[in-house]
This record gives structure tokens, C-alpha cells and sequence, in this order.
């Protein structure tokens, strides 16, 4: 039984092109792909106030040497500034009387 070789034939630009589409932005596009990823190395405010905690469990703990403790004590100091000046107050608890009441009869 002999068979026949095919040859490949080259297609054509005719018959290769596709329709193509513009971009243009829809208006119904997912909600993930227009979020901005957030910095993965950007610090918190939560962030710092982890690192006071830290700093103040470590130097009870005795994790620092004498000589140490001077700038560690210096940068928790300038630490814990920074966070009063910029962290919003912390909220009371619900049961807790407010001295904001309405003043009163």
C-alpha cells in the first residue's frame, strides 16, 4: 500500500488574519485588576507599634547589654513619640462611661 506524502502548503495572510479587537477599557472590568497592590516592605502604623512592643519585651527580658540600652531606650523613646503625634486614639471600651454625655437635666 504506498501512500502519499502531503505537503504543507504556507497559509496565506488572507486566510490567517483574525478580527482585532481595540482595547478599550469596559466598563464592567473585575474590581481585583484596578486595586493597586499594596508595598509589601511598607511599614504600618500597626507595624510600629509592634516593633515598641517588641523593643519594650526584649529589654525585660534582658535582651540587651548595658551598653545597649541607652539607644535602644533612645529609640523607643523617639518610637513611641512618633506614634502619639501620628496614631488616631484608641478607642475606649463600650462599657465605659463617656464624659461627653449630655451634661445633665
Amino acid at each position: 500500500m504506498a501512500t502519499k506524502k502531503r505537503t504543507l502548503k504556507k497559509p496565506t495572510t488572507a486566510t490567517t488574519t483574525a478580527p482585532t479587537e481595540t482595547a478599550t477599557a469596559s466598563p464592567q472590568a473585575p474590581a481585583n485588576a484596578q486595586a493597586p497592590q499594596p508595598d509589601p516592605s511598607a511599614l504600618s502604623i500597626g507595624d510600629l507599634k509592634n516593633l515598641a512592643v517588641t523593643l519594650d519585651i526584649a529589654s525585660t527580658r534582658g535582651a540587651f547589654k548595658a551598653a545597649e540600652m541607652a539607644t535602644v531606650g533612645f529609640l523607643y523613646n523617639k518610637l513611641s513619640a512618633f506614634l502619639a503625634k501620628v496614631a488616631p486614639p484608641e478607642d475606649k471600651k463600650e462599657g465605659e462611661p463617656t464624659t461627653t454625655g449630655t451634661g445633665g437635666k
